[in-house]
């Protein structure tokens, strides 16, 4: 595919090809917030009737208040989560939590990680279970089995799922050289399935109806944040505050009867002693993760819907605190929930169009899928590059999310176009590491980034691209001297109107560079 140097459009036209029951194809946007590249295009709201008789008292209308499901409805669409308005960032107080979030804007990429039973299926993670969501989530699957079946079909997938093939080291290696610097792994996803050692749930990869609890690599979680961190990589914990397994969540004999949605199948505050189940449950789950796992330098807390705002609260900021009080400044990604412990936003399959401002990280997939697909496509090294390079340009963080295979092993295709990007940041990575935003940060195919007093100018190319001898760079800041960022070489250039001109060094056409980097040094 071909990747266009003047926006990440191509974002737009790969996850068109996503194939029915793979992660949805829409990432709508909270009212207010900064316009982003979008997998559908932003649809305008019909403007109100013009009253055309100033004279005429109209009558005010009222609105019908909103279900849990119609409040949650509007924060998520086909499981792909809005993200928080950055003009409603909340900034911490706390002096270490700020030393991390520039540690985090430091980092620019991450490794996000969904793997679970449901990747023996090839199918989308966990929303097949949700009977509200089936119109979009179960499509493609030829189970002829009622809702019920199919749930208990999906529910028994521990049975045997068995990743002999994992090796914790290789993928830390592979992530490595891809120039990884954290990652984030799904400890647990909405279907409940928990990657580690939980004394709080039998539903469990060392459970003892899971094949695999016998191996030496049983508990997952342990292993692989150990095997990262021994490569420099920061860790960070995803989990998700719905527990779709659990009886507390959704639990039997309400007036819901089997059919299930998103959230839990009974009113919290109708039933608050069983809610204070759940809250007891979700809370001693994060504090085991956070105490048992070593140093976490960020807790990712997914399903956005489970909040105060909806009638879900289950009290996260308090064990934050609480695990602060051991984990020192780390850092809490409470997605779209806005206030002091969603510590960077998080857009999904969407880059903003203008820098936040604030901290933040898109992530992507490298696939069509967040979960593995089979025979699924990944964004060559030239995408990625370019995606990054965009991202980082405007500020933020790119977190590019690989579905492993259910014998463990990371697919050959993601694999190969990690180890491109790799290839590329080895060389050019001084130019995207550690950086800050710079004016005018993207202009067509140049952006910019910044450390200290070094700008660095990076050009772009498409593969079919012509490269030129001569190349404007829209930067108006006072410019001593230039010099190629790989090879050291100093350029020529004279200044003009709104930037400076160089004399580029020669490439040879045949063989069109994913980008090429210039030094600016005032």
């Amino acid at each position: 595919m071909e990747h266009r140097i003047t926006a990440v459009s191509e974002i737009k036209d790969e996850t068109e090809k996503i194939t029915a029951g793979r992660e949805p194809e829409e990432a709508q946007m909270k009212e207010g917030q900064t316009k982003g590249y979008q997998i559908e295009e932003d649809r305008p709201e019909k403007a109100p009737p013009e009253k055309a008789h100033p004279e005429i008292v109209w009558p005010e209308i009222t609105q019908p208040e909103k279900t849990q499901e119609e409040e949650a409805e509007e924060n998520l669409q086909q499981g792909v989560h809005n993200y928080s308005a950055a003009e409603e960032y909340v900034w911490p107080k706390d002096e270490k939590v700020l030393k991390k979030l520039e540690w985090f804007q430091d980092q620019k990429l991450a490794l996000m990680i969904h793997w679970g039973p449901y990747s023996q299926l090839g199918i989308v993670e966990s929303w097949a279970l949700s009977d509200a969501d089936a119109h979009w989530s179960r499509t493609g699957i030829d189970w002829e089995v009622s809702a019920r079946e199919f749930k208990e079909q999906y529910f028994g997938l521990n049975k045997t799922f068995n990743p002999v093939r994992f090796e914790p080291e290789q993928w830390a290696d592979i992530a490595k050289e891809a120039g990884i610097r954290y990652l984030i792994f799904t400890t647990k996803h909405h279907d409940g399935f928990c990657m580690w050692d939980t004394q709080f749930s039998d539903y469990k990869i060392t459970g003892e109806d899971c094949p695999y609890h016998s191996n030496k690599h049983a508990d997952i979680c342990g292993h692989l944040f150990e095997a990262f961190r021994k490569k420099g990589i920061g860790i960070a914990a995803y989990f998700s505050k719905a527990d779709w397994h659990i009886d507390s969540y959704w639990a039997k004999g309400h007036p819901r009867g089997d059919y299930m949605w998103r959230g839990p199948s009974y009113d919290p505050k109708e039933h608050p002693q069983l809610w204070e189940q759940f809250v007891t449950f979700t809370q001693n789950q994060i504090r085991e993760l956070a105490s048992r796992y070593g140093k976490l330098d960020i807790m990712w807390f997914d399903a956005g819907w489970v909040c105060k705002q909806t009638g879900q609260d289950i009290r996260l900021g308090e064990v934050i605190d609480e695990i602060r009080s051991w984990q020192p400044g780390m850092l809490c990604a409470d997605r779209t929930i806005g206030g002091p412990y969603e510590n960077y936003i998080t857009p999904e399959q969407c880059v903003p169009e203008e820098p936040l401002g604030v901290p933040w990280e898109s992530c992507i997939t490298l696939g069509t899928s967040f979960s593995f697909a089979y025979e699924d496509t990944y964004k060559s090294p030239r995408e990625l590059i370019h995606l990054l390079t965009d991202i980082v340009a405007k500020g933020g963080n790119l977190a590019i999310n690989v579905g492993p295979q259910p014998d463990g092993r990371l697919p050959k295709g993601a694999v190969a176009s990690l180890k491109g990007m790799g290839a590329w940041l080895r060389v050019f990575g001084e130019a995207i590491y550690g950086t800050r935003v710079c004016p005018p940060y993207k202009k067509d195919n140049i952006a910019f980034t910044r450390k200290g007093d070094i700008v660095y100018a990076i050009e772009l190319f498409d593969e079919t691209a012509l490269i030129p001898e001569e190349v404007f760079l829209p930067y108006e800041g006072k410019v001593r001297k230039v010099t190629m960022l790989d090879t050291d070489e100093e350029i020529i250039f004279t200044c003009k109107p709104g930037g400076i001109m160089i004399k580029a060094a020669g490439c040879d056409n045949a063989a069109v560079p994913i980008a090429r980097v210039y030094k600016l040094q005032a």
